[in-house]
């Protein structure tokens, strides 16, 4: 069966390849990072215990407004940086090892892993949700984050959300996820929500570009991986009320920002704020921004 392709709006043949002058805003340096080896792929598959499951159906929202104090982490390379790294892709860099004991510390302190979904249906129609929450989240889809975060999280029955750019799966940039491995991860429980076609920005952008953006994107993993992906994390952090709205209209359930705090809003679901994790965070400082009331 041929991929579903979005039309543009006044009925012209899809468009298949992004606009010309498009900006990208990803570091230029970047690293593929070892497939994830047979004994680790063995290890996932029988330590996976999170359910898979998505719901198909956003949760009604009750008109109770409610804020809620649930961390979202935002992790983007999960690998050592090359030699040569820039100052960009040094910040984005959480080693293997480090992120191991950001795992280990997050249990330690009593937080419980949870989804955008969880958080979706609280803010809406206060389901309960554990004593201290918090979310995981990768930005970018980078390959490092399969061979290396990926069996991590699965032997600590944890579970994530990976925000990746289809455009680039489906070119096979070695740096990037493939759509075997998302599948993997997919059925590991963990979450595949879309980071846009191609990472432009999608500030001050005409209507067609936006749906063209957010159908592209969402069809190509509702084709790839067999579910329809509900939030959306915003490029680089740009977006405007235009961004918002198409989302939001495209049956989108809310969005993540790279805003900086940890207070969730059930009037604002579009603008959910996250704790930035930079390859100088150290257990301690993670422990100290997850305490924070912000």
């Amino acid at each position: 069966m041929p991929r579903p392709t979005v039309s543009q709006p006044d009925g012209r043949a899809p468009i298949v390849s992004p606009p010309p002058t498009t900006t990208l805003w990803l570091p230029l340096i970047v690293a593929p990072a070892p497939a994830l080896t047979a004994t680790a792929l063995l290890t996932v598959t029988a330590s996976a215990s999170i359910s898979a499951a998505t719901p198909s159906l956003s949760p009604t929202p009750d008109g109770v407004a409610r804020t809620a104090q649930v961390p979202i982490l935002m992790y983007h390379y999960l690998s050592e940086p090359p030699a040569n790294a820039n100052r960009i892709r040094l910040d984005l860099s959480v080693t293997p090892a480090l992120f191991s004991a950001h795992l280990d510390r997050i249990g330690a302190e009593g937080y419980t892993t949870i989804s955008l979904y969880d958080l979706t249906a609280h803010l809406a129609q206060g389901a309960p949700l554990p004593a201290k929450p918090l979310i995981l989240t990768f930005d970018d889809g980078y390959r490092d984050n399969y061979a290396n975060a990926f069996p991590l999280l699965v032997q600590r029955n944890m579970q994530a959300t990976f925000f990746v750019i289809t455009d680039f799966m489906d070119a096979q940039r070695p740096e990037y996820l493939t759509w075997p491995m998302a599948r993997r991860m997919l059925a590991a429980g963990m979450a595949i929500e879309s980071h846009s076609r191609n990472h432009a920005s999608l500030r001050e952008r005409a209507n067609d570009y936006l749906v063209w953006q957010a159908l592209g994107s969402l069809e190509t993993i509702e084709y790839e991986l067999g579910v329809r992906p509900r939030f959306i994390s915003y490029p680089a952090g740009e977006y405007d009320a235009a961004t918002l709205a198409l989302f939001q209209s495209a049956n989108y359930w809310a969005g993540v920002t790279t805003v900086q705090g940890a207070t969730q809003r059930s009037d604002h679901p579009f603008e959910l704020q996250r704790i930035r994790v930079r390859g100088t965070t150290t257990p301690d400082e993670l422990a100290r921004l997850l305490a924070l009331d912000w």
